[in-house]
């Protein structure tokens, strides 16, 4: 079984820590994606369950043997980078069976899995080039072909698609579906976009800062997120955040929000009344069609046409920023004042201190 489990696993670089003590467990045949902007660690991550870094503490395991102080070619994985790092002198069939050469494998089981390979990715026709007569995507395919041919335990991919434009991100991100589909064996894949992050996983991992802000499937994080941060990183256009403040009322439930009061589902000793508090509400649950408990004024600064989806960047008479989504033909102009709707179910509360009240 290729799972991958991590028990307070921790990285220094000097006296500089820079991976926090992360708990994790990735089920065989998960795909997991580790998302968070530039610098929260994520690479730093995938290179240590590959053994291109030191754990400086804790336990690594993969298939449930502690592989610390495992070389790399002995712990079962295959890395894709960012860079294709293809040999330019090689043709696609002598790059994608290179590592296999070099670890003494015999001729003919060396084609079978280079064939077998260019199968699933359809290469068969490009097997003869080299890699300056090939694509971005072409190259990357080799690249996750060369992964292939070890029939790792494990794939690890560190931003793959990066360096594509977008039209070629989205084709790709397909393919890497359909291989995980066809192969079956745990991924990890490391990005910074988080549309790729809810687009492939199973199980998505927020970092942030060297730390875990939360773990789950896509919808988990998009429905139900911890705090401030998640909320803010999943989703496209982020979530919308407005301040508001407890007041007093007779369950502990009662929030001000501009000049209304609203009833929410507060957990009741930390919404005590005079309390700071953040609102979310993403841009799509804005005049959804069902029963509308508040209605908030936006005056609008520019509106983003996109054929069938439209968005509204505005403000509230409390100078906050929001986006709006609008999914029928609206024609709002800069400077105009609209009025959008919502409703209760839709938003969610976080404390002072940017934690979920739940």
């Amino acid at each position: 079984m290729a799972s991958v489990e991590l028990s307070r696993v921790a990285k220094t670089f000097g006296p500089v820590p820079v991976i926090h003590g992360v708990d994790l467990s990735i089920e065989h045949g998960e795909f997991t994606v580790f998302v968070g902007p530039s610098g929260c660690g994520k690479s730093t991550l995938l290179r240590m369950i590959a053994g291109l870094e030191e754990v400086s503490s804790g336990d690594l395991k993969i298939g449930g043997e502690r592989v610390n102080d495992v070389e790399p070619s002995e712990r079962g994985v295959a890395m894709v980078f960012q860079s294709y790092a293809l040999y330019p002198h090689m043709t696609v069939a002598e790059n994608m069976g290179f590592g296999l050469r070099m670890t003494g494998t015999p001729r003919a089981e060396i084609e079978t899995r280079v064939n077998a390979a260019a199968e699933i990715l359809q290469l068969g026709a490009l097997m003869k080039r080299k890699p300056s007569q090939l694509s971005g995507g072409q190259r990357q395919r080799v690249a996750i072909g060369r992964a292939i041919v070890r029939n790792p335990k494990v794939f690890l991919f560190d931003e793959p698609l990066s360096n594509l434009d977008a039209e070629l991100r989205v084709a790709m991100r397909v393919e890497i579906a359909k291989l995980h589909q066809e192969l079956g064996n745990t991924m990890i894949y490391v990005t910074h976009d988080q549309t790729e992050a809810m687009t492939l996983a199973d199980k998505i991992v927020v970092l942030r800062a060297g730390k875990v802000e939360q773990v789950g499937s896509p919808m988990t994080l998009y429905d139900d997120p911890d705090n401030v941060f998640v909320a803010g990183f999943i989703g496209s256009p982020k979530m919308n955040f407005l301040a508001a403040t407890a007041v007093e009322g007779g369950d502990g439930r009662q929030v001000r929000l501009g000049d209304t009061v609203v009833s929410l589902p507060l957990v009741r000793d930390r919404a005590v009344p005079g309390a700071a508090l953040t609102i979310g509400i993403r841009p799509e649950h804005f005049d959804r069609g069902r029963a509308a408990d508040l209605r908030l004024p936006v005056t609008v600064d520019v509106v983003e046409h996109l054929g069938g989806t439209n968005y509204i960047y505005g403000r509230t008479p409390g100078g906050e920023s929001v986006v709006v989504e609008k999914r029928d033909g609206v024609m709002a102009r800069p400077g105009e004042r609209v009025e959008v709707s919502f409703a209760l179910d839709d938003l969610r509360a976080f404390g002072g201190d940017g934690l979920r009240l739940r």
